[in-house]
């Protein structure tokens, strides 16, 4: 087996998301592109500075607008939400592959009772609706999430489903549509491709692989949401995927576990390795970017403990509800919590934490910031503090 650096396997990730030299990516159909590369991004409605996937997207893809993703969504149809590791963006054309979900149990749908046909027949009357058009929707039932409107229940239901699926949000409301409207016929009519238990593991376990870049066979966020996956099963997928040649494992010097990356990537590896400078970015990366779907992970490869703190009460947090971690050439070199005061049309940087002996750019941090500002529409961003 192969033995690589930790610098080495860091400046591979990087390279992976397309998050050091030039960039890869550009404009819808490079938003478009990352996305099928890495198979999933994960969506979050919490908006602080952008929301997750927005965010995601804005560190890799030059001249992307938030827009982009909407009309991805929602005009074009090229992709979709699902759940994949939790409620997720990705390419509508792996609607197949998610049969096993949409067949999968639903806790507590028995007391949706004919709630389910009232929102079918709402839905084939008069369009696109959200929980609000429901008649007789806001009796509350136990659901997943606790309590919730039956009618709010009964579109989730079939969403999970695969009869329904967004067809657009306004702010964090969502309007549900019938699937067949939009969702092309042979993909919707088509069988799973993964046949047995164990197909359906190699698929996920290798597009989880794919979505972080390099991924150790251990517990971790990065394999939430297989289902039947435990400790065995994925040992066997991974045993399986080296087997026929789809993963390559490697071994990274001070790291007990070895590693996995898809073979398809080994020049990518061989360009991390080799002594080729790589030029430097400064990028912000939100708390549930791809690369950081594993926190030990970056712990022990580029030595940066991150924990997002929003659900952390407020006397026990180390640094703030929603900080953004700061990328700078090959590593993380700080963190930084940013607000957008709307009212006021610009960002607010209320405090950066530097890491302990890394040293950036400032004026590579100052252009970052003000990329990010205009991001959102605004000319500037105002600091609370020195950099």
């Amino acid at each position: 087996m192969r033995t690589i650096s930790k610098q080495q396997a860091a400046r591979f990730l990087l390279l992976h998301h397309g998050l050091i030299g030039p960039y890869r990516y550009t404009g819808k159909d490079g938003a478009l592109a990352f996305i099928r590369s890495v198979g999933s991004i994960q969506y979050d409605p919490v908006d602080v500075c952008g929301r997750n996937a927005e965010l995601v997207l804005q560190a890799r893809v030059k001249g992307f607008r938030k827009e982009m993703l909407q009309e991805l969504l929602y005009q074009d149809r090229k992709l979709i939400d699902f759940w994949d590791k939790c409620m997720a963006i990705f390419p509508v054309e792996d609607w197949p592959y998610f049969a096993r979900k949409r067949n999968a149990p639903i806790y507590n749908v028995e007391s949706l009772g004919p709630t389910l046909d009232g929102v079918r027949q709402t839905i084939r009357e008069n369009g696109p609706c959200c929980s609000e058009d429901i008649p007789n929707g806001k009796t509350k039932i136990r659901w997943p999430w606790g309590t919730a409107p039956v009618g709010r229940a009964a579109l989730e239901a079939l969403f999970f489903q695969g009869e329904l699926i967004i067809y657009k949000k306004q702010g964090t409301r969502k309007y549900y549509d019938l699937a067949s409207r939009h969702v092309p016929k042979g993909l919707l009519t088509a069988n799973d491709p993964n046949e047995t238990l164990e197909a359906y593991h190699q698929w996920m376990v290798a597009r989880r692989i794919g979505a972080v870049g390099l991924l150790w066979n251990r517990a971790s966020d990065a394999y939430l949401e297989i289902q039947g996956l435990d400790a065995s099963a994925r040992t066997a997928a991974i045993e399986s995927l080296c087997a026929e040649g789809m993963l390559i494992p490697v071994q990274v010097e001070g790291i007990r576990w070895p590693f996995y990356f898809h073979a398809q990537e080994l020049p990518m590896l061989e360009t991390a390795c080799s002594e080729r400078r790589l030029m430097p970015r400064c990028e912000l990366l939100p708390p549930l970017d791809n690369l950081l779907w594993d926190r030990r992970l970056v712990e022990a490869i580029f030595g940066f403990s991150y924990h997002w703190e929003i659900y952390t009460p407020r006397e026990k947090r180390q640094y703030g509800p929603y900080v953004l971690p700061i990328l700078y050439g090959e590593g993380f070199v700080g963190r930084v919590e940013v607000v957008c005061a709307r009212m006021e049309k610009r960002i607010e940087i209320k405090r950066i934490w530097a890491e302990p002996g890394k040293r950036f750019s400032h004026r590579a941090l100052e252009k970052t910031l003000l990329r990010f500002a205009r991001f959102h529409g605004y000319d500037d961003f105002t600091m609370q503090m020195e950099i």
